[in-house]
């Protein structure tokens, strides 16, 4: 994709809607070139010797070259692979090495959604490089978003917004898998997720499946529910409501069956648990059609 740079105009409608673009663009910074470029307005241009405060979030992602990052948390090194996470209303300033220059895309948006996911929420909280690599579910969803900001279709902005989203979601997944992927306890968690979805009626014992992988229990539970973030228990009791449901809907076993069938303790227990994860009781979905939940 060609270099380009596009502000966009969010109108009332699309403010609403939670979450909106901007300016995104993308930009091969050639060694020896004056950063930032003149040819920003006043509100994003700003002299290396003091820095800019923006009122959005912006999220600079860095295929090649290298630089610096510094805001009020310190001073962060910039590498191919890297996303600077610039939060709203703080101060920073960010270049490349002179000597090298840097390929840069970037989206800067703002919303209700946005302070949610990278002010409110902890789990992007306090970040602001994340060293990433060169992927390529990233760079494709950059494309993406650039070619709706430079066509400005009616509805555009809902879409964007949808795909920023997407990729906050991309950054996040690759965190929580960084630390496992590729080791033994990963291939351990994914066949006791197995495990339980293959064994919804009835019980499980994880204990047993730890000690025959030569894993203490305890500390396979706690990466389990880093992994997944919830407790291995609370994953099967899950999926046990979700099997439940489909009974409900697709059989006519009675609501007692479908409980005793799953191992519940008691119909009243299954139902209380039903009603506090689906927002409804058992009766409910199969008597007042609310099948079309499924």
């Amino acid at each position: 994709m060609k270099d380009f740079f596009k502000y966009l105009t969010a109108s009332e409608e699309d403010k609403s809607w939670g979450l909106f673009l901007n300016v995104a663009g993308k930009s091969s910074v050639a060694p020896g070139t004056i950063y930032p470029s003149r040819e920003h307005p006043s509100g994003y241009y700003y002299p290396w010797n003091q820095g800019r405060t923006l009122n959005e979030y912006q999220i600079n992602y860095i295929t090649e070259g290298k630089g610096i990052l510094e805001n009020t948390r310190g001073k962060f090194v910039v590498k191919p692979g890297s996303l600077m996470i610039i939060r709203k209303g703080e101060w920073h300033r960010y270049k490349p090495v002179k000597s090298q220059g840097w390929t840069e895309h970037y989206i800067g948006f703002d919303g209700v959604f946005a302070n949610h996911f990278l002010q409110d929420n902890q789990i992007l909280h306090g970040q602001s490089v994340i060293y990433c690599g060169v992927r390529e579910d990233f760079i494709d969803t950059y494309y993406k978003i650039f070619e709706l900001a430079q066509h400005e279709d009616p509805g555009n902005q809902h879409i964007a917004a949808g795909m920023i989203i997407k990729l906050l979601g991309y950054i996040v997944a690759w965190q929580k898998q960084r630390n496992f992927s590729g080791k033994p306890i990963e291939k351990l968690i994914q066949q006791a997720r197995f495990y339980m979805r293959k064994h919804t009626e009835g019980e499980v014992d994880l204990e047993k499946l730890a000690e025959d992988n030569h894993v203490g229990y305890a500390y396979f539970r706690k990466v389990f529910k880093k992994y997944t973030g919830i407790s291995p228990h609370q994953y099967h009791l899950e999926l046990k409501l979700m099997r439940a449901k489909e009974l409900i809907l697709t059989t006519n076993q009675s609501i007692k069956e479908i409980s005793y069938d799953l191992g519940f303790q008691s119909i009243h227990y299954f139902s209380r648990l039903f009603k506090k994860k689906m927002g409804y009781n058992p009766s409910e979905l199969r008597n007042t059609g609310l099948n079309t939940n499924l």
